[in-house]
């Protein structure tokens, strides 16, 4: 009997475990994506500017990129489990004061999500490494999966939400702390893993993935995947506008971009799983992106084709980019030093991408000169894929 008892609270701790990488993974971009859709709602009502509007959307990737260093070292005193927990319970607070009718109470709700969304980033590539160090192209694809699915759910039941619930765009965005909730209540039994904290010494406070070429291949990588991701999501809907498109329309072929990523995060393990390593895809995705930019920049008819393709490749690079964090670390430490490494440049230039991207079609009044410097970042992206995708390991 003894041994039956055991067996089934391993089993039970198993599922939880699970269930609360999961339910980590839902809480990822639901507070972000839910934004969009109320902007003009939330400007109307609150008075923004429109620099204030668009400081809405980039203030979590600067949260992100300042952060991320920073959790690496937190979560060697505290412990991956704990910290979490802790990130889920700030994600909740700050999801429900960013919904208080305080103006000052949306930027201090949204720094607060932005911290907590980019200790979760940060650690569950870690969490993959120790929990699944056998599966982790299957684990990084269920976990970006279920983060795409839930994020494309919570961007097309913000409106309606707004609409629906007393409160209007304030609730529509606070009633996603339920969901951290649960999340929270599952991922408790966590904190009292059989895994001690390990202690910092001396030599472990100086070791660090910034000197290392090929984590900063990984981290060039995701940097480029993050741009691509933002600035098509900012600027399809306005290229696609220019070329004849409805507004209508081109809100739902941004929907199967997104869609199309989630596909990806399920198709790129079975594809990995048959090879040695990633160089290949990785090479490749940046190689389709490139085809998709190019075909926008000289045949801008056929855009809604350009924009799936572009959407396969951004699926895949995005998907490629988490990866990484896993597969080229040696252990779980060395995973989060790479992931906090990483995400802080990627999520900066992310931030700095779209912006960019427009200020060169302000300077040239047309689409050519951003679509052509996008064709040439994306040639980059693939030689970097090539370098970022080998069997090589970062050990801090």
């Amino acid at each position: 009997m003894t041994v039956v008892r055991t067996a089934n609270e391993g089993t039970a701790r198993r599922v939880l475990m699970i269930a609360g990488f999961l339910l980590i993974a839902a809480n990822l971009r639901a507070a972000l994506t839910s934004v969009g859709p109320l902007v003009e709602t939330i400007r109307a009502d609150l008075g923004l500017t429109g620099g204030q509007v668009g400081f809405i959307g980039t203030l979590p990737l600067l949260t992100f990129a300042v952060v991320s260093p920073q959790v690496p070292r937190l979560a060697r005193r505290v412990g991956t489990d704990r910290m979490l927990w802790t990130a889920l319970a700030v994600l909740a607070a700050g999801i429900v004061l960013r919904s208080v009718p305080v103006d000052a109470l949306l930027w201090v709700g949204t720094v607060l999500l932005g911290i907590a969304i980019a200790i979760c980033n940060v650690l569950m590539p870690s969490l993959i490494k120790r929990d699944f160090p056998t599966r982790v192209s299957a684990a990084t694809g269920v976990y970006t999966a279920v983060m795409g699915i839930v994020a494309a759910l919570a961007a097309g039941l913000a409106v309606p939400l707004a609409g629906a619930l007393p409160g209007g765009w304030r609730t529509s965005l606070g009633c996603w702390a339920g969901l951290v909730l649960i999340a929270l209540a599952v991922w408790t039994p966590q904190l009292v893993r059989r895994r001690p904290v390990a202690r910092v010494t001396g030599a472990e406070r100086i070791t660090t993935p910034w000197r290392s070429l090929l984590a900063w291949e990984c981290a060039a990588f995701m940097a480029l995947s993050a741009a691509g991701f933002y600035t098509a999501m900012a600027w399809y809907p306005s290229i696609l506008r220019s070329n004849g498109t409805s507004e209508t329309a081109a809100g739902w072929l941004m929907f199967a971009y997104q869609l199309i990523g989630v596909v990806m995060s399920i198709v790129m393990p079975i594809a990995l799983g048959r090879l040695r390593d990633q160089r290949a895809v990785a090479a490749a995705s940046g190689v389709l992106a490139l085809v998709g930019y190019l075909g926008l920049l000289l045949v801008p008819g056929l855009a809604v084709l350009w924009v799936l393709v572009t959407g396969f490749a951004a699926g895949a690079l995005f998907f490629l980019a988490l990866a990484f964090f896993s597969l080229r670390a040696a252990d779980p430490r060395s995973s989060a030093a790479l992931a906090g490494m990483g995400q802080s440049i990627g999520y900066l230039v992310a931030a700095v991408g779209p912006t960019l991207f427009g200020v060169l079609h302000d300077a040239t009044g047309g689409w050519r000169v951003p679509l052509a410097v996008m064709v040439g970042v994306a040639a980059v992206h693939s030689l970097i894929g090539l370098r970022a995708g080998r069997d090589a390991h970062v050990k801090v």
